[in-house]
């Protein structure tokens, strides 16, 4: 079996950010984003380290996760190669990771920028 096999991406894992969006707002989701950010901190270094990762999982519900799966986790959002997840690059994972909310997302800007191109041939 190979490692992406072993590997389980989505474990019953729902959706909760469009309806968090929906409820909370823009800055309100973004507030709880941090708050989970927070959670799954290490205090010390102030990032998301794989260690603080499957120390903290447990309390979004994310104890069955493997370890392969956690270090997927961490890659998928660390752009800047580091090896752990800082404020900005764990609120863009949950955002990436949320496919509706991308989609809704993608229909605002299509919508915003339709606008703009409207007021500008006025």
């Amino acid at each position: 079996m190979s490692s992406s096999q072993k590997q389980n991406p989505s474990p019953n894992f729902h959706d909760y950010l469009p309806v968090m969006a929906d409820k909370l707002g823009g800055d309100g989701l973004i507030g709880e984003l941090c708050n989970g950010f927070n959670l799954l901190m290490d205090s010390e270094k102030g990032v998301i380290t794989f260690e603080s990762l499957k120390r903290n999982s447990a309390i979004l519900g994310l104890q069955d996760l493997s370890d392969d799966d956690l270090r997927c986790m961490l890659k998928e959002g660390d752009f800047d190669g580091d090896g752990a997840l800082n404020q900005m690059e764990f609120c863009v994972l949950m955002f990436r990771l949320s496919p509706e909310l991308m989609e809704e997302s993608r229909f605002l800007v299509e919508e915003a920028l339709l606008q703009e191109l409207n007021d500008f041939s006025y």
